[in-house]
């Protein structure tokens, strides 16, 4: 039997990256997990992984993990999320998402790594004038935090190129879900995710759900996402190590997204179905940096990986959010004002 790699995950504490940390090891890879614990949570990582508390970029910790558990490629998920704090603070994602993140490329160059998988966003587009995101639609991001994403796009490419390192940046749509298993979920309090918020206000973490934004060019004048799920994102960037290290040579820029969008309203129709309890809507203004419409066209990931989602059911999402988010109110976590 062949011995599996040991990977890297940069924010593996954190929503997505504790999940690709379940995807790996449910493969049979070995994980190292670093997480500063900002917004991260300990209990998130799994007992038999190695955790390493700290910042990616302090250099000599990082090359130190690296080397001692001989480490064949980093996942990296670590870093600021949230578009409308972006707009008001800036630089705290350019440090956050491009400068830390050139020293974490930078310390993995050292140690000679040589596959990363980058945790993009279809932020990098701004608001693009079709109708379905293809990987060639120009990227024109209108808030720091697609800019600050696209920025490392940048630096893998320039850095592939001059290096023996390959890459996948994957540009996530709008993730949600929780691990069927119920071994992790979203757990931040304060988040701004649609489908977090939503089902906290289900369930009375929240008194209402604003709605930001009542005439944008869509069908019912809100925002229009494709949400995808969290365990099929996490199984796509298994496959993109995979692919990676199968071609050594190639690097790949892909989309991640089930093709369809669905809109606030949508979403907040199908909570109320699923829990039989009407949210309170409250319509607001237009946030700053909020694109009308973003849906993927996903056929690029689809003919380079043998990716089949499991997953592709606004309902089942949201049950599975649902679930997570009484796992959270059973151990009083996350509770969100």
């Amino acid at each position: 039997m062949d011995i599996k790699p040991t990977i890297l995950v940069t924010g593996g504490a954190g929503y997505i990256g504790s999940h690709a940390v379940l995807a790996l090891k449910d493969a049979g890879y070995g994980v190292v997990v670093i997480d500063n614990l900002v917004t991260g949570f300990r209990w998130a990582v799994p007992d038999d992984v190695p955790f390493v508390q700290g910042d990616i970029a302090d250099q000599p910790l990082v090359e130190t993990t690296l080397r001692d558990h001989g480490i064949t490629a980093i996942m990296h998920f670590a870093g600021s999320v949230v578009v409308p704090e972006s707009v008001e603070n800036p630089l705290k994602y350019y440090h956050n998402n491009s400068a830390k993140t050139r020293d974490l490329i930078d310390s993995a160059v050292r140690v000679g790594i040589p596959h990363f998988i980058f945790s993009s966003t279809a932020a990098t587009y701004g608001t693009p004038n079709v109708e379905a995101v293809r990987e060639d639609t120009p990227q024109q991001p209108i808030n720091p935090y697609g800019m600050s994403k696209l920025m490392t796009e940048y630096m893998l490419r320039d850095v592939a190129a001059a290096h023996p390192m390959n890459f996948c940046a994957l540009r996530y749509f709008n993730v949600a879900g929780a691990d069927p298993q119920g071994r992790t979920g979203q757990s931040t309090a304060g988040a701004t995710h649609l489908i977090k918020v939503a089902v906290e206000a289900a369930l009375g973490k929240r008194e209402s759900v604003a709605i930001f934004g009542t005439d944008f060019a869509t069908p019912d004048g809100t925002g229009v996402r494709d949400y995808i799920h969290v365990s099929d994102l996490a199984a796509a960037h298994v496959l993109a190590l995979e692919a990676l290290m199968a071609e050594p040579d190639r690097n790949h820029l892909l989309n991640c997204g089930y093709g369809r969008g669905f809109s606030v309203l949508d979403v907040l129709d199908a909570v109320d179905r699923a829990t039989n309890n009407p949210i309170q809507r409250i319509m607001a203004p237009r946030r700053a940096g909020d694109p009308a419409a973003l849906i993927s066209d996903n056929r690029a990931i689809r003919n380079a990986f043998p990716w089949i989602p499991q997953y592709d059911d606004i309902e089942l999402i949201i049950t599975h959010a649902l679930s997570w988010e009484m796992v959270l109110i059973s151990r009083r976590i996350g509770s969100s004002a």
